[in-house]
């Protein structure tokens, strides 16, 4: 009895130990955490630890700062309160996230995930680097209305602050850069890479046929502008939605070029079933309202992407089903449901 223990037990490290190795974005539950590793299909990343060496200290007390509702000026909102695991960091069914005091801004709380491969954040790209993303909610009066100086005062009264601070930079207290780099080593380790897209474009898993022939439908018509594998071009794109007058200049606000408004940053289409409501206002509940946005509904401006075809992209009903067949594969359940990460 006590062999066949001995076989079984060496059967499943050695399963274990195969798993954990094979192709880095099988399963996100194995990634170790203790390192930060791209996944093999990904392009090299934009942002690099050069001045902030990762470790799991440091993605720990990223963490535990992305969840303090201390950020904000009454202790009412985190990073987590408009940016939500289950709906890939996103604010499901929110066209606009409350506040401090229940306050309102004007834009859709994207979500967040593959920060590493972007050059831009913010829907304008009015923040170009991952270290200070989180500076505009944290200082804007109607997310959190807060100051570094209100939330390091406050953390660093907190000992398990301190504690976690040591250990992650040898530091006895955060200071605005900790507290940037913490957040950054947690949000870099937000790589959702672990679709059914994924395991079908390196042969481990098989489509219907409808999700094949939305795939072929997805290449010919959004591709440009939702480049795989990260499903963005990370470029700004106005794709029509208004024609004289723009409630929300885009681009141009950043810019102040007149070319750019209207313009938002491209967003990635991964986990896009779990993120409604969609465009940088959340104009649109569902994604039959976003494809028939760009059959029929498509507003011509001087700004207008020439990336968009002329007459808008025309889908039969059974072609807009494929497509959205499609995007149902690049759903990422191990993402949104890896404890490790909240």
């Amino acid at each position: 009895m006590s062999r066949l223990i001995y076989w079984i037990v060496l059967v499943v490290i050695l399963f274990s130990s195969c798993r954990k190795e094979d192709n880095n974005f099988s399963n996100n539950s194995y990634i170790d955490y203790n390192e930060w590793v791209k996944p093999s299909h990904f392009p090299e990343p934009v942002y690099t630890f050069d001045n902030n060496k990762y470790s799991r200290e440091g993605f720990e007390l990223g963490k535990k700062i992305f969840f303090d509702k201390r950020l904000s000026v009454n202790s009412s909102v985190s990073c987590a309160s408009c940016h939500k695991q289950e709906y890939a960091f996103a604010d499901n069914g929110m066209k606009i996230s409350p506040g401090v005091y229940g306050l309102l801004a004007t834009r859709n709380a994207p979500p967040l995930f593959n920060l590493v491969w972007s050059k831009s954040f913010m829907w304008d790209g009015g923040v170009n680097h991952l270290e200070v993303s989180p500076l505009g909610a944290i200082q804007s009066p109607v997310e959190m209305g807060e100051t570094l100086e209100g939330i390091l005062s406050k953390l660093n009264s907190d000992d398990e602050y301190r504690q976690m601070t040591k250990a992650a930079f040898d530091q006895n207290e955060l200071d605005a850069q900790t507290l940037f780099y913490a957040l950054a080593q947690y949000m870099s380790q937000l790589i959702s890479s672990d679709s059914k897209y994924d395991n079908f474009i390196n042969s481990n898993d098989m489509f219907s046929e409808s999700e094949k022939k939305g795939l072929l439908l997805f290449r010919e018509h959004c591709n440009a502008c939702h480049a795989e594998p990260l499903f963005t071009n990370g470029s700004f794109q106005n794709n029509g939605l208004d024609t004289l007058y723009f409630s929300d200049s885009g681009r141009s606000r950043i810019t102040s070029d007149i070319a750019d408004v209207g313009k938002f940053k491209v967003p990635s289409l991964r986990n896009v079933i779990l993120t409604p409501p969609y465009m940088h206002d959340g104009r649109f509940a569902t994604m039959d309202r976003v494809l028939e946005h760009y059959s029929t509904g498509i507003q011509h401006s001087s700004t207008l992407s020439s990336l968009l075809p002329v007459g808008g992209i025309r889908l039969t009903d059974q072609e807009q089903k494929d497509i959205i067949s499609f995007l149902k594969t690049l759903t990422d359940e191990n993402f949104v449901n890896n404890e490790i990460l909240h």
